[in-house]
């Protein structure tokens, strides 16, 4: 099995999500002010997971897997550490419809966003515009 060693980024290391994200992602933006989760397989980055603080809560708002490292496992492994390791009851995902059951084999449960708390409510209609997106809350498991 291939495996991933993950850890939680140095912000000095900021650029180098940066470029991981032109790349693959030119949508996403990696900031200083959030907490980065990274894996390395073979010395080389190809997975990311992204949390801001909200006020008291948190969003994971961003994962990715490099296209060619997908379907090995890594993004289920980068998410069992953060179940672990990062990941607290109460935390928040807006997930892609698509992705719904790979969140929920993750603690995550589908929420109805009309209850979400009022300081996230406003960013997940704002993402949800352009994207179908399906509000998440971490339970445990």
């Amino acid at each position: 099995m291939n495996t991933l060693q993950i850890e939680t980024l140095d912000p000095i290391k900021l650029p180098l999500v940066a470029r991981l994200y032109k790349a693959h992602y030119p949508a996403g933006k990696a900031k200083k002010d959030e907490l980065t989760i990274v894996g390395y397989h073979q010395s080389q980055m190809v997975a990311l997971v992204r949390l801001r603080n909200v006020e008291q809560y948190r969003l994971l708002t961003g994962m990715l897997v490099v296209p060619d490292y997908r379907q090995h496992g890594f993004g289920h492994q980068l998410m069992a550490f953060c179940q672990q390791q990062v990941l607290k009851v109460g935390d928040y995902c807006f997930a892609y419809q698509h992705l719904e059951g790979f969140y929920a084999q993750h603690g995550f449960q589908t929420t109805d966003w009309m209850a979400l708390p009022n300081n996230l409510k406003p960013l997940f209609e704002r993402y949800s515009r352009t994207k179908s997106l399906v509000a998440m809350q971490y339970i445990e498991m």
